[in-house]
């Protein structure tokens, strides 16, 4: 895919999330969890995404066949794009898989362990983009229940959409630096 084709999809993708999401409230209205500026859940967020990105790293490290499909995807996403692209793939996917998966899903789902599994498997296999992903889909899965559950822990969206932001960021930062067909994009 071109760097047009990726960003175009991640911009359609982020609206069809919050369109399913709005049409989920509208159908089922139930309270959904809301995003609220308070200083501490900044530094919690701010703290798991890191723990989230050194939690990767570590698996990359590890799991060969993790680190395969981590590289399969992220090639396909990350190769095209530019540096100042990445910011687009930290904010709209953050924003709208935080807000349909712990915002919408897991309260109607039930705010408890069932919602946390329920809403953080169907964010795993969100991430499979192919037959051979299945090691992907299991991190994502796995980066779900901690999203959901500092969502739980805390009654707040924002730590979510902070992690999340966040370990897209320096994750895809981190990889792209580290490719070495990208040093000169």
């Amino acid at each position: 895919m071109t760097r047009s084709q990726i960003l175009i999809a991640m911009g359609v993708t982020a609206v069809i999330l919050l369109i399913v999401a709005k049409v989920w409230l509208a159908i089922s209205p139930t309270d959904h969890l809301r995003a609220q500026w308070q200083p501490d859940k900044l530094a919690i967020g701010a703290v798991l995404g890191l723990g989230i990105t050194a939690a990767s790293a570590l698996v990359y490290r590890l799991w060969p066949a993790y680190r395969q499909s981590a590289d399969v995807y992220l090639g396909l996403v990350l190769n095209p794009l530019t540096y100042p692209d990445i910011l687009w793939l930290g904010l709209l996917p953050g924003l709208s898989e935080e807000f349909l998966f712990r915002g919408v899903m897991l309260p109607a789902l039930g705010f408890n362990f069932t919602g946390l599994i329920l809403s953080s498997l169907c964010f795993g296999v969100l991430h499979l983009s192919g037959n051979n992903q299945w090691p992907y889909v299991i991190w994502a899965t796995l980066v779900g229940l901690a999203l959901g559950y500092s969502a739980l822990a805390t009654g707040n969206l924002l730590v979510p959409i902070l992690a999340h932001i966040l370990t897209n960021l320096v994750s895809s930062f981190t990889w792209k630096m580290g490719n070495p067909s990208n040093l000169s994009a």
